[in-house]
């Protein structure tokens, strides 16, 4: 029991005083027993009530601070991924459109090939519609194995009969000859033609047509030369040695094995007997005398009665004009303007590997240089 007297008024205000301490330390509002919200009693206010009023109101700003604060970086965020997935649309977007843009590139460069090829393949008549002189070449010697082969120059002057396009067939020639079999082969193709009456075929001699190549020109409906181009050369040659002396003063003995007497009559090394040149003579009359035939059939009554026509001379193009051997004088140039309005040419001369060209030179080269049998026949319309 205290001794403190109850009526003690100082006594009874540091009890007070001390209650509402202890009241405000336990989180009172004020003097306010009941622990209620309303307003303080007077003497009751203070720093530790005002202290205790402004706490929770604290709180609740900074709450909503960084709730906008969230909201604002959602809303960033938000706004990154929506302009990402828009850059990466727009990007697959134009990866679409160049793949779009190379497809229709290749389908066109795809369909262009198409056309390309099928063109190529087409015939050359077809594809080339406007009227032309279809021209096949008679370049160089006439052999089986030269460019100027009978296979080769007859499938270039069907191909220039056949297209409608071709106004006339012309073989250009600058030729001095060669195989009498190839020539023959030719001229029978072109005589073929020439009776079918369909399309005029002509001869265009540029330099020289000389033997085999006139042979084949003879057959044509007409022959055109230059003024100073050699035409004619009808005759035939064979070309040969004989090295019998020469081998018996090198003190060579030459061996050869034959079955029949006149098998070796052409080897150079072995004495040519009275007889087996006579044979040989009437070989070269005989075939002389085919190339002469037909070359009548070829021109007619167009050739001049002078029996130096078939002598093998050779005569200048105004030459060969007088003694019918051509028709008239010109060139490939002035047979188109005089064919056509618009003078056009076309090259209906079949292409050739140059491969195969340069092998077949050098096997040619190599049999003769080491004096082997050639595919060709020595006999030769052609100019020495």
């Amino acid at each position: 029991m205290s001794d403190t007297p109850k009526d003690d008024p100082w006594t009874q205000g540091e009890m007070s005083s001390s209650s509402g301490k202890g009241a405000a330390a336990a989180g009172g509002s004020g003097p306010d027993k009941s622990g209620g919200s309303g307003p303080a009693e007077p003497g009751g206010t203070g720093p530790v009530g005002s202290s205790g009023a402004s706490g929770p109101a604290g709180s609740s700003g900074d709450s909503a601070e960084v709730l906008r604060e969230r909201q604002r970086l959602a809303q960033i965020e938000s706004m990154d991924r929506w302009i990402q997935s828009v850059l990466v649309e727009q990007r697959r977007s134009r990866r679409w459109k160049l793949f779009f843009r190379f497809a229709w590139l290749a389908l066109l460069l795809g369909v262009a090939a198409l056309v390309g090829f099928a063109l190529l393949m087409v015939p050359g008549d077809e594809r080339e519609q406007a009227r032309h002189l279809g021209v096949v070449k008679v370049d160089g010697v006439i052999d089986s194995e030269s460019p100027a082969n009978a296979e080769r120059l007859i499938e270039g002057i069907e191909a220039a009969w056949e297209s409608p396009s071709s106004a006339a067939v012309v073989l250009h020639i600058n030729s001095p000859g060669g195989s009498p079999v190839q020539s023959q082969r030719v001229y029978k193709a072109v005589m073929a033609l020439r009776e079918r009456g369909d399309k005029p075929i002509v001869a265009v001699v540029e330099d020289l047509g000389a033997s085999g190549a006139y042979y084949m020109a003879s057959a044509a409906d007409e022959i055109v030369a230059a003024p100073s181009s050699l035409v004619g050369s009808i005759g035939v040659i064979y070309a040969g040695f004989g090295l019998e002396g020469a081998i018996d003063d090198l003190g060579v003995e030459r061996r050869v094995f034959t079955a029949g007497d006149n098998k070796a009559f052409l080897d150079p090394f072995s004495e040519m007997r009275p007889e087996q040149q006579a044979f040989w003579q009437e070989v070269l009359d005989t075939t002389h005398q085919q190339f002469i035939d037909a070359v009548k059939a070829g021109r007619g009554d167009r050739l001049a009665d002078d029996p130096r026509i078939f002598s093998g001379l050779i005569w200048t193009g105004e030459q060969a004009l007088e003694l019918g051997l051509v028709d008239r004088l010109g060139t490939l140039d002035e047979e188109a303007h005089e064919w056509l309005d618009q003078p056009r040419i076309k090259d209906y001369t079949p292409s050739q590997d140059p491969f195969d060209r340069l092998a077949r030179r050098f096997g040619v080269g190599v049999a003769q240089w080491m004096g082997l049998p050639q595919a060709s026949s020595p006999v030769r319309y052609q100019l020495p």
